[in-house]
């Protein structure tokens, strides 16, 4: 794991399109969409945009709250597997939790018609997120043994049992992606203002030692919409042109 990180953080975040491509399409779900009717509308519009009759597509929505288990999933790491529904996923990573104030943007991208490297993709789906934090003065960063987007809290404590100067991280997005015929489903999901207390249902994607905090936690009053606008910014910035 180690060295796959260390080779993703080294690798080109350039995900453009091939030239004449169709802008990628861009949803926006304004009410919490149901996880189950989330994953039938993304395996449909994959299994299209592979066949070639379908535009590609990044949707942002909520979901109601909830824990997903990806394929690595250990058991032990489901807390309070009573406390809200549970869903297998074919998605990399382990459990994770979504819910009111989660920012979810599934990317719909044929790799194919960009750069056919999973690597890559992770790495530019993480540069993703990290530029539209910086939007908010927020600096998110990678880490070589975990997958996804971590912010240091010099405040805290790492753990009680931390040595005297160990910064604290906190996890403000998660990555968690699946590929059919090089066309990717799932994607990142990014804490505006979720209720935190609920990730303690889990042990958020198998780690135990850091914490989990979100835009508002870190004192900024951010909304999803103004969460939004950041966030296609960004993308057209690394994948390409939108509509």
């Amino acid at each position: 794991m180690k060295t796959m990180a260390i080779e993703r953080s080294k690798l080109s975040t350039n995900m453009l399109p091939e030239a004449g491509s169709a802008p990628v399409e861009w949803r926006v779900s304004d009410t919490p969409v149901d996880y189950q009717k989330a994953l039938d509308v993304m395996e449909q519009r994959v299994a299209d945009i592979a066949n070639g009759t379908a535009s590609e597509l990044v949707w942002l929505l909520e979901h109601p709250s909830l824990y997903t288990a990806g394929t690595t999933a250990d058991s032990a790491d489901l807390v309070q597997p009573d406390r809200f529904p549970v869903f297998k996923t074919g998605r990399g990573g382990q459990y994770t939790y979504h819910g009111p104030g989660q920012r979810v943007a599934y990317v719909m991208l044929n790799l194919k018609r960009r750069q056919p490297d999973v690597r890559a993709f992770v790495s530019t789906l993480e540069r993703w997120t990290i530029e539209t934090l910086e939007s908010f003065g927020v600096t998110g960063e990678r880490r070589e043994d975990r997958v996804g987007v971590w912010v240091r809290r010099p405040t805290r404590l790492a753990r009680p049992s931390a040595p005297a100067g160990e910064i604290a991280e906190d996890k403000i997005a998660a990555i968690g992606i699946r590929l059919k015929k090089w066309v990717s489903l799932h994607g990142i999901s990014i804490n505006v203002d979720p209720e935190l207390e609920h990730f303690s249902g889990i042990v958020p994607c198998g780690v135990q030692n850091h914490g989990v905090t979100s835009l508002v936690d870190l004192g900024l009053p951010v909304t999803i919409n103004n969460l939004d606008i950041e966030l296609r910014k960004s993308f057209e910035n690394l994948f390409g042109p939108t509509v």
